[in-house]
C-alpha cells in the first residue's frame, strides 16, 4: 500500500503522542493538518508563523525522529503556514526544512522573513532564557470553592461558577462575568473556577490573567511586531479568566485585540470568565461591541456579606488556621466589620497576631481594642482631594482629567459629582471647593450641586452613580 500524507502523519503523531505530555500534544500537534507527500517530503499545515517557530524551537528533535522512522534518513518536512486570524494576513508561505540537518534551513516562496527567534514573547508568560513548553495556569490553588463560602450575597455567582467548572464552554454562562465591590471575592471565585476545571479536566489549557498584565503583554507584542503571535497564543486557551476587565477602559487597541480573541474562543466553544468592579451597564469607555459580548452569558453580582455569612467566614478562617475563638468574640467581629471579606479576614489576622506575640488570651476586650484600632486605621479621611480621587477612580479617569476644561459629558458629570460630595461631606466654602476642583468659581459649584440633585431624581443611571459614590465615601 502506497503511503499518503495522512497515513505518514498519523503514524508520526502516534509516536509523538507517546513521548510528550497529553496537554502539549493537544496544544501543539492536534491543530496540524497533513497536506501532501511529494518526493519524500511531507507538507504539514500549521496555524501561524508563531506555531511554526514554537515547533522548531521545542519539537524539532522528536519531529526528526518520527519522520525518519516513516520516510527514512532523506525525509524532509515542509511547513505551510496560514495566518487564519481577523487581521487579514492570510497569504500562505512555506518553509522547507531538511530534517537531517536543521542548520541548513532553506526557504522557498517565503513572503515573511524568519526573525524574532527568541521565545520570550511567543508565550507571554515565559521568562526569557527559560524554556517551558507547558502553559502554566497562573492560578492560586488556595483560592478554591472550599474556602469560598456560600451565602445570600454570593449564591448566584458561586452556583454559576460551579456550573461552569463542571462543563466549561458547555453552559449558557459564557462568558461568565462576576462583578462587585472591592474585597468581596471576585478574584477568589475566578481562581476557584479555574482550579476546579484543572482538577476535573487536566487536559484543558486554563489561564488566569489580570487585564492590566494582558494590556502590558499586548503593548510589548506591538513594540516587537509580534501581535499575531500574541493573538494566536490566547486563541489556543481552553478557559480564559481575565480579572478586572474594566481596566481595559479607554484602551482602544487592547479592546480591539481582546474583541477578536473573545470571538475566536466563544465561537470555538471555549470558556471565558471575567471579573469587574462594575456591571457592564456601568462600564465607561468600553466599546459597545465588546460590552454587548460581555452580556451574552451571565452577569452575576457579589454583594456585601450578611451577618450569617460573616460569621461563617470567620469560623472557616479560624478552622483553616487551627485557631479556637469563643463564639461571643466571633459574633463581635461579625457585628462590627461589615464592609468586605478582605477587611474582615485582616482583622482576624491582626487579632491572632496580637494574641500570639503578646502571649495574651483572645478576649472580648482585646477584640474590641483590635477592631477599634483596625477600623480607625483603615477609615479614609473625607477631604476634597480624597473625594476627587474616589470619583476619578469610579469613572476610571485620573484627577487631572476630572479637573480639566473638557466639556465631554461623562467628565463634566464626574466633576459635578465631586463638587456635590465636597459640599456634602466637607465644611469648605463653595469658593474653596471650586478652587480645588479645577479652578472654578462658587457659581459653578452651586450649579453642579443643583444639577446633581435634578439628575438624581430624573435619571436612574445617574442616581446609581450617586448611591455608589455615597457608599464608597462613607465606608
Amino acid at each position: 500500500m502506497s503511503k499518503t500524507a495522512e497515513s505518514v502523519w498519523n503514524n508520526c503523531l502516534a509516536f509523538i503522542e507517546d513521548n510528550i505530555t497529553s496537554q502539549a500534544y493537544k496544544t501543539w500537534f492536534e491543530p496540524i493538518k497533513a497536506v501532501k507527500l511529494t518526493d519524500n517530503a511531507l507538507s504539514i499545515q500549521v496555524p501561524s508563523k508563531f506555531f511554526y517557530e514554537w515547533l522548531e524551537e521545542h519539537y524539532v528533535k522528536i519531529l526528526k525522529v518520527a519522520l525518519t522512522k516513516e520516510l527514512g534518513t532523506t525525509a524532509k518536512l515542509v511547513y505551510i503556514i496560514r495566518m487564519e486570524n481577523t487581521y487579514g494576513n492570510k497569504q500562505p508561505f512555506t518553509e522547507k526544512i531538511p530534517s537531517a540537518n536543521r542548520s541548513n534551513l532553506q526557504s522557498q516562496d517565503v513572503d515573511v522573513p524568519l526573525k524574532n527567534k527568541s521565545p520570550e514573547l511567543k508565550n507571554p508568560f515565559i521568562i526569557p532564557g527559560i524554556r517551558n513548553v507547558k502553559i502554566e495556569s497562573q492560578l492560586n490553588p488556595n483560592y478554591n470553592f472550599e474556602s469560598f463560602l456560600e451565602g445570600e450575597s454570593n449564591r448566584l455567582a458561586r452556583s454559576a461558577g460551579l456550573a461552569v467548572a463542571n462543563k466549561p464552554g458547555g453552559t449558557s454562562f459564557n462568558p461568565l462575568l462576576i462583578f462587585g465591590g472591592v474585597g468581596l471575592g471576585k478574584t477568589h471565585l475566578g481562581h476557584a473556577i479555574g482550579v476546579d476545571i484543572k482538577d476535573k479536566y487536566p487536559e484543558k489549557t486554563v489561564l488566569y490573567i489580570s487585564a492590566e498584565k494582558f494590556t502590558q503583554q499586548y503593548i510589548e507584542s506591538v513594540k516587537k511586531n509580534n501581535r499575531n503571535d500574541f493573538i494566536h497564543f490566547y486563541q489556543i486557551i481552553d478557559v480564559l479568566i481575565v480579572d478586572d476587565i474594566q481596566l481595559l477602559s479607554g484602551k482602544a487597541g487592547t479592546q480591539d485585540v481582546f474583541f477578536h480573541i473573545f470571538n475566536h474562543l466563544h465561537q470555538n466553544g471555549k470558556q471565558v470568565i471575567l471579573t469587574s468592579d462594575k456591571a457592564p451597564v456601568d462600564m465607561i469607555d468600553i466599546e459597545q461591541r465588546l460590552l454587548s459580548r460581555f452580556k451574552w452569558g451571565l452577569s452575576a453580582e457579589l454583594n456585601h456579606p450578611d451577618y450569617d455569612t460573616r460569621v461563617a467566614i470567620i469560623k472557616n478562617k479560624l478552622y483553616r488556621d487551627g485557631v479556637e475563638m469563643p463564639d461571643d468574640i466571633v459574633e463581635f467581629l461579625a457585628n462590627n466589620i461589615k464592609t468586605n471579606i478582605r477587611e474582615l479576614e485582616g482583622a482576624i489576622i491582626s487579632l491572632i497576631a496580637h494574641s500570639s506575640f503578646n502571649k495574651k488570651e483572645i478576649t472580648i476586650d482585646l477584640a474590641r481594642k483590635i477592631v477599634d484600632n483596625y477600623v480607625k486605621h483603615t477609615k479614609r479621611e473625607v477631604s476634597i482631594d480624597y473625594i476627587q480621587k474616589v470619583v476619578s477612580d469610579y469613572f476610571q479617569m485620573d484627577v487631572d482629567t476630572l479637573q480639566s476644561k473638557t466639556r465631554k459629558r461623562h467628565i463634566v458629570q464626574a466633576r459635578q459629582l465631586a463638587m456635590f460630595f465636597a459640599k456634602k461631606f466637607t465644611k469648605a466654602s463653595l469658593a474653596s471647593i471650586g478652587s480645588q476642583i479645577g479652578q472654578r468659581d462658587h457659581a459653578t459649584v452651586l450649579h453642579a450641586c443643583k444639577t446633581v440633585d435634578n439628575l438624581s431624581s430624573t435619571d436612574k443611571q445617574f442616581r446609581k452613580y450617586v448611591e455608589d459614590l455615597s457608599k464608597k465615601l462613607t465606608l
